[in-house]
């Protein structure tokens, strides 16, 4: 079965039964200088593994740059 979500504006058919981990993992996105939001609350590093992604879930993934 499948749920629809929002990650960063985009509507996307997801998998019923992922964290956000594994929607990180299936994006090949590093977890390095990234932070997370889901519905407008941001999720530490340390409970990505264990936060279920939920139909109607609106996810932004941020991605830190340096510079100057």
């Amino acid at each position: 079965m499948s749920i629809e979500v929002r990650i960063n504006g985009e509507e996307r058919e997801l998998d019923e039964g992922l964290t956000l981990m594994a929607l990180l993992d299936s994006l090949e996105i590093e977890l390095k200088g990234v932070a997370v939001e889901q519905n407008r609350v941001i999720i530490p590093k340390g409970r990505l593994a264990e936060t279920p992604v939920a139909q109607g879930d609106v996810i932004e993934i941020i991605r830190m740059t340096g510079g100057g």
